[in-house]
């Protein structure tokens, strides 16, 4: 009887997630977006062509290398920058200048209250 208990607490629990409303953070111009996601992710990377500036070294020669940025859009619709990881410190810092530079936004809603929504981006500069 308490197998049967457990099993139906997680059933109706998972259903509660299932059901759950979620929603997107909103780019400054996405808000009449047909595909918010789809316009996050053109924005995002218009954004880093944009702000992304080339660190350079000691012989004044462009430092390129690979990154991956995780980030947060928190419930106020702020940037923050949770980890940077690469091999190359200056790209590293270029990187995390650059992602800190995102506009302010709609923050994504759970059941419609504002929710914080993470974000893992590799990029090679």
């Amino acid at each position: 009887m308490k197998k049967l208990l457990v099993i139906t607490c997680f059933l109706l629990a998972g259903m509660g997630f299932a059901n759950a409303q979620q929603t997107s953070p909103v780019w400054p111009g996405c808000e009449d977006a047909d595909d918010v996601k789809k316009c996050f992710n053109q924005k995002l990377s218009k954004h880093v062509q944009q702000n992304y500036v080339y660190p350079k070294n000691e012989a004044g020669e462009y430092v390129r290398g690979k990154v991956t940025i995780s980030f947060q859009i928190d419930e106020n619709g702020k940037v923050v920058v949770n980890s940077v990881e690469g091999a190359k410190p200056k790209v590293n810092q270029a990187a995390k200048e650059m992602i800190l530079k995102i506009p302010e936004m709609e923050p994504g809603t759970l059941n419609g209250e504002p929710d914080a929504r993470n974000f893992t981006v590799p990029f090679n500069f």
